[in-house]
């Protein structure tokens, strides 16, 4: 068995077979397969010709019987091969199927997380889990307590069976304590020696449980460039303009990684996200300088904080500028490069930007040294004296000329530097009540003028007032990025009722919700009518820009899912949902959720818990299955680890018994991961969660069943408590949360954050 590192197991599918598998389900067997395929046919472009009675046959095996056994495995992981791509592969010799069909596998098992060993306390779970965990925990209390060496047992009074278990040292007996249901210490649930002489050989299984075939089957594509593939990906995310997902940000780095400097023709002349436009400085950035780079960077950079977030990035640091960067030493060809770049931009602007991010550019100044080319570029030299409130006339004083210097930049005459900056003025034109100089100021800045369209117009008291105000509204619009456009939209269309909270998601490296009373004045209808229709009317002329197409079916099932407002920390997850998404959960079903997990070899133990609460209709608490309580009404634990040490891990199930529970009053049901002894998820050698849907009550068989699964997310992050979904038993729906909650101390569990 592979030992993993903290960093190879974060980043096991960053490789671009695995890349292509999961975000286009493509693959690429060798050259020659693919050769005479017709993608768009479901056979051979030569006809006539049988796939199968072509191959070759060598030393008696025929290729066309490998790909049987591979599309037995593939559908066993919920995959399908597309006619083109077993077309492809009947025409493998043998040794190249096989290598082909192993790697495959190996893929599909990673993205499943069925590449872990998941081995739970009760390895013969759910049918050994203890029916009274009170009287469980009774007797590992008693025998932690009072159990001695060369005694009988304080429990079964039986002679010459106590002896300790490796490393922990507890005293065990081996007839209260079942050594082949057991997977860790019967007392503190740590992982013990597998060659400690307590181990026994698990009793044998079943191949798989029961479980029937997955809602949703994944189609396996023939790819023919895999190079194309990967630019076009590439290009895809730098057109994206949002935030990207941890997942996407991932992706990204590694098609950057992929491609040569030498030739930068297919570089974009825009990059629409902020974030995303710093990973591709970083990496063009790099050292050595390729030809051209300088200028396709100078083309890209418009704001001070572009160049921030670039140094933020080539430091490995957040690109969305949380917390305070750790900046690497600048080279100085490099350095001069940026000030350069800086001083383009121009002093107002740039103390406006360095302004958001103070403390940052501070220790920017530290790195590039503004000060030492004070001469060549003047505008940086007096936006870093304006950020420090240093002396000019000392700084540099052939540029430190008493009076005016620039549009809004004085310096007086003691040397000090003023700059009236933009959004100064606008928060004091607000905080006035003067809409028209608001909005003259606004309409500078499409995007922050449709962000604070709503304070606009509660502020807006006359007829003159709300004129300006639409008519820098229909001028931004068409300005501003979609996610910007539709925000605005959703949020002024349910102005004209009055809301009792109003919930914010920060922006973080969590995904922590905010809420807060919702005081605002409501705005007159024909006010937000008004609004609607210019912003409406923009959404509808951006659709019809788009390519038409004969024919469009939309599925019913998409009805659940809501367009994603906030992707920067949504989880690495093999479905990708935006928060507040809601999907059916089949009727009949019973629910295994799971979770695994990996401490640093070096690193502290780490004891993750799986729980899941239950609430009735109110919401009132009906009971929680946890390690406190591993049966509750239809809800069994699969037993409290509390130690993950590699190359084994740890890993913890719930079954849900949705019939059961509803017979118990339950009507939802959250599924709730917690750090118990505090340590944060980022700080895992790895850790992911997920759920099975099965057919039938499972009783005893493998206890991770891929074909099952129905999603698998990463848990990442500072976080230590997160909540991934609730199941509504009534409405058989699966909203999805990804909501971090913030915590404090440690011995975390749902009891104490209730």
């Amino acid at each position: 068995m592979v030992v993993l590192t903290s960093s190879d197991t974060r980043r096991r599918l960053a490789n671009p077979a695995r890349l292509l598998l999961r975000r286009r389900a493509m693959i690429y067997p060798p050259t020659p397969a693919r050769i005479g395929v017709n993608p768009d046919a479901a056979a051979p472009v030569h006809a006539g010709v049988n796939p199968a009675a072509a191959a070759p046959v060598h030393a008696g095996v025929n290729p066309a019987a490998g790909v049987d056994l591979l599309e037995t495995d593939l559908v066993d992981r919920g995959w399908l091969l597309g006619p083109a791509l077993r077309d492809a592969l009947v025409r493998l010799d043998v040794a190249e199927l096989v290598n082909v069909g192993a790697t495959l596998l190996a893929d599909c098992d990673a993205l499943l997380g069925a590449d872990r060993p998941h081995v739970p306390l009760f390895r013969d779970f759910p049918a050994s889990t203890p029916d009274d965990t009170m009287a469980f925990f009774v007797d590992r209390i008693l025998t932690a307590w009072f159990q001695t060496p060369d005694q009988p047992c304080v429990l079964c009074d039986t002679d010459d069976t106590v002896a300790p278990v490796n490393p922990c040292g507890h005293l065990v007996c081996r007839a209260c304590f079942d050594g082949a249901d057991f997977s860790a210490c019967p007392i503190c649930h740590r992982r013990i020696n597998p060659d400690d002489p307590f181990v026994k050989p698990a009793r044998p299984r079943p191949l798989r449980g029961e479980s029937a075939a997955p809602e949703r089957l994944r189609v396996l594509h023939l790819g023919f460039d895999q190079d194309a593939d990967l630019r076009a990906e590439l290009v895809g995310l730098l057109a994206r303009t949002a935030a990207l997902p941890p997942a996407d940000a991932d992706d990204l780095a590694t098609l950057l990684a992929l491609q040569p400097r030498i030739d930068l023709s297919w570089l974009p002349a825009r990059v629409p996200g902020r974030e995303t436009k710093a990973r591709l400085l970083a990496w063009l950035l790099t050292d050595p300088l390729p030809a051209g780079a300088l200028d396709r960077a100078a083309a890209l950079v418009d704001t001070a904080t572009d160049v921030l977030r670039l140094l933020v990035v080539r430091s490995d640091g957040d690109a969305s500028l949380i917390g305070r960067p750790r900046l690497a030493p600048v080279p100085r060809p490099l350095r001069r490069a940026l000030l350069g770049l800086l001083d383009c931009i121009g002093t107002v602007r740039l103390v406006d930007d360095m302004r958001r991010h103070r403390r940052a550019w501070i220790a920017v100044g530290e790195k590039l040294h503004p000060g030492e080319y004070a001469d060549r570029y003047p505008a940086v030299a007096l936006a870093f004296a304006t950020l420090r409130c240093s002396d000019m006339t000392t700084l540099c004083p052939r540029t430190a000329v008493a009076g005016q210097v620039a549009e809004d930049v004085r310096i007086d005459d003691a040397g000090r530097v003023t700059v009236a900056v933009w959004g100064h003025r606008v928060e004091s034109a607000l905080a006035d009540g003067d809409v028209a100089t608001a909005v003259s100021l606004l309409a500078a800045r499409p995007g922050e003028l449709l962000r604070r369209l709503d304070h606009l117009l509660r502020l807006a008291a006359t007829d003159e007032d709300l004129a300006a105000a639409f008519a820098a509204l229909t001028a931004a619009a068409p300005q501003v990025s979609p996610a910007v456009l539709l925000s605005a939209l959703g949020q002024v269309r349910t102005r004209t009722a009055r809301h009792r909270t109003r919930v914010f998601f920060p922006a973080g490296r969590t995904s922590t919700a905010h809420v807060i009373d919702d005081e605002r004045a409501v705005l007159p209808s024909g006010v937000v009518a008004r609004a609607v229709d210019i912003l409406q009317a923009e959404a509808l002329r951006r659709a019809a820009t788009l390519r038409r197409v004969d024919r469009a079916v939309i599925d019913t099932g998409l009805d659940g899912l809501v367009v994603p407002f906030a992707e920067r920390t949504a989880a690495r997850a093999l479905l990708t949902l935006a928060r507040g998404s809601v999907l059916p959960v089949p009727h009949g079903r019973y629910l295994r959720l799971f979770c695994h997990w990996m401490q640093n070899t070096d690193g502290p133990r780490v004891d993750l818990d799986l729980s899941v609460a239950l609430y009735s209709e109110a919401w009132e608490h009906i009971g929680t299955c946890d390690y406190t309580s591993l049966r509750v009404a239809g809800a069994v634990h699969s037993g409290d680890l509390t130690s993950a040490p590699p190359p084994l891990g740890a890993s913890e199930f719930v079954d849900l018994d949705i019939n059961a529970l509803a017979v118990a009053g339950v009507r939802y049901a959250v599924m709730v991961v917690l750090s118990y002894n505090n340590v944060a998820f980022t700080d895992m050698a790895e850790a992911f969660a997920g759920l099975m849907l099965r057919s039938a009550p499972p009783k005893r068989g493998e206890v991770f069943d891929a074909l099952a699964v129905e999603q698998r997310f990463d848990l990442t992050g500072p976080g230590k408590v997160t909540m991934p979904f609730v199941v509504d038993l009534a409405e058989e729906t699966m909203r999805w949360m990804d909501v971090t909650a913030r915590v404090t101390g440690t011995n975390h569990a749902v009891h104490r954050h209730h």
